[in-house]
């Protein structure tokens, strides 16, 4: 398997940005690792062997990035405006440097995106805001009520990176409409141990995403299923195989 480690300093971030990539050719994905994850991450819990067939096969690549969780949705202590601000810097970060070089590595195909806990709000919350530059997403046990991890609040950019409330508001003749219905989305929740607040918002997705028409492959496992990285290798291998 071909992995290259790359890093640079983001003018947006005020800091420098370990990327990782996986794979010589294929679609490109962006993955976003669990909350307050960073690059490694998706090698170390078995994500990458997971994915390893379609990356040998030359029918995947792995972008593997940091996350600024910790800085933002898991800063409890911190003003809620300054954290969603970052986020937003962040979001502009993966979308004018890291976006580019997904582009670059396959001209063929749009990228995609993958997650799961807080990477799977993430990796819905990207491909949702740019159906245009995504047209695929792997979400796996994740939130996707924005208001809901800040504790209610609520403004502009937390709007703005709320799945949720985007599509419950979102007019039925909004372009974005037919993007996402020419698109592959996948959301899937277990129903074990530490799962009960992400099956919650799980159905409140799957509602929305009804409700609008909007088709999607909305799965729920088992009882026995829990929140944790060996059912994600799993749904990850299932999910992938119905894309590529």
């Amino acid at each position: 398997m071909q992995i290259k480690n790359l890093n640079w300093y983001s003018d947006r971030l005020y800091r420098d940005m370990p990327l990782k990539i996986y794979g010589h050719a294929g679609k490109p994905c962006l993955v976003i690792p669990s909350q307050d994850g960073k690059h490694n991450d998706f090698e170390s819990f078995g994500m990458v062997e997971a994915c390893r067939p379609w990356i040998d096969a030359g029918k995947l690549q792995l972008f593997c990035i940091d996350t600024v969780d910790s800085e933002t949705w898991s800063c409890q202590w911190k003003n809620s405006r300054e954290r969603i601000e970052l986020h937003e810097r962040w979001i502009q970060y993966l979308m004018q440097e890291v976006y580019p070089l997904m582009q670059n590595a396959c001209t063929d195909t749009l990228p995609m995106t993958m997650g799961c806990s807080l990477g799977a709000f993430h990796a819905g919350n990207l491909f949702f805001r740019f159906p245009d530059r995504f047209d695929a997403a792997i979400c796996l046990s994740g939130v996707y009520d924005a208001a809901n991890i800040l504790n209610g609040y609520m403004d502009d950019l937390v709007y703005l990176n709320s799945p949720f409330h985007c599509l419950q508001n979102m007019p039925a003749d909004h372009p974005y409409m037919e993007l996402y219905r020419r698109s592959h989305m996948f959301f899937c929740v277990g129903q074990g141990a530490w799962e009960d607040e992400l099956l919650a918002d799980t159905r409140k997705l799957d509602g929305v995403l009804k409700s609008k028409g909007i088709p999607a492959w909305v799965d729920y496992w088992g009882y026995d299923v829990n929140h944790d990285w060996n059912w994600w290798q799993k749904q990850a291998a299932y999910f992938l195989g119905k894309i590529l």
